[in-house]
């Protein structure tokens, strides 16, 4: 199936939010997830704030974990031929029993990396329902994760590459991974950082931060789908704009940050996170926005 088909069919049996936005709301707000789901910035932090800064409601946790699904898809299709050898590569070391072989290795490291978020994604949904987004939250977590990245730089030896990947570190990515539901964090920055702090260079960090965020982001995209959505057309409509702008420009992201990274350090995503989350401290302060 083609994956423009995939982002019509996925989003015929969603609707609503808190608020429901309007096609070119949802345009936006799909550009905003693309645009910064994949770079260690935050898009859950970017989705709540610029939408405060412009005036809009904030349309939920549920809208935006549902247009998660056009990020998937971009990832997926990104990563077709990544997938298609590990796949493969897979089943044949099933056949010979070769578990060291390295599509085991790493279909097996994102089984287990995604053990922890998945664990830590149910407690929160049925214990407080879904984390705090308040924008204080979100400053604090943009700040934090951006000092933890600069001293992960700084310290991370990155003399590991993909072929270099044990089971193990699938687990501790995946528990990087499992933070990254405090708003603000940014999946993708959390588990660069694990990667960079386990010693991979910055592309294999980044090239295994996308894979193992798969999974993660199919399973917020269906709880959210099946938990919390329910069918109406003028949330159809919104949803089907929404997705298709984020797997646009999810896939756009994607191959920046790789080619970035192959020639550059995270500095400026640290330098942006640190000085976005005192720009919302100061407009908080000053009551600029709540």
């Amino acid at each position: 199936m083609q994956p423009e088909l995939v982002l019509l069919v996925l989003p015929l049996f969603l609707a609503s939010s808190p608020a429901i936005p309007s096609w070119w709301q949802a345009v936006i707000l799909g550009f905003i997830q693309g645009a910064t789901e994949f770079l260690p910035i935050s898009s859950i932090a970017h989705l709540r704030i610029i939408p405060a800064f412009l005036g809009w409601p904030d349309f939920g946790v549920s809208f935006s974990a549902v247009i998660q699904l056009g990020s998937l898809v971009a990832l997926l299709w990104y990563f077709r031929r990544d997938l298609q050898q590990v796949g493969l590569g897979f089943v044949q070391a099933v056949q010979k029993r070769q578990w060291q072989s390295l599509p085991a290795r790493v279909l097996l490291g994102i089984g287990v990396g995604t053990l922890p978020i998945l664990l830590a994604g149910v407690g929160i949904k049925y214990t407080v329902g879904s984390p705090p987004r308040s924008l204080l939250v979100i400053a604090a977590a943009l700040i934090g994760l951006g000092i933890v990245l600069g001293w992960a730089e700084r310290v991370g030896s990155r003399t590991r590459g993909m072929a270099d990947i044990r089971v193990k570190d699938g687990f501790w990515v995946g528990c990087a991974q499992a933070v990254a539901l405090i708003p603000g964090v940014s999946r993708s920055g959390a588990t660069l950082t694990g990667g960079l702090l386990l010693g991979f260079d910055r592309p294999a960090a980044a090239r295994f931060s996308f894979l193992l965020g798969i999974p993660a982001l199919l399973l917020a995209g269906i709880v959210e789908l099946v938990t919390e959505i329910q069918f109406t057309t003028e949330s159809l409509v919104s949803v089907v704009w929404g997705t298709l702008s984020a797997f646009i420009f999810s896939y756009l992201a994607i191959d920046f940050l790789l080619k970035f990274l192959q020639h550059h350090s995270t500095r400026i995503f640290i330098i942006y996170r640190i000085v976005l989350g005192v720009i919302i401290i100061i407009g908080w302060a000053w009551g600029y926005w709540r």
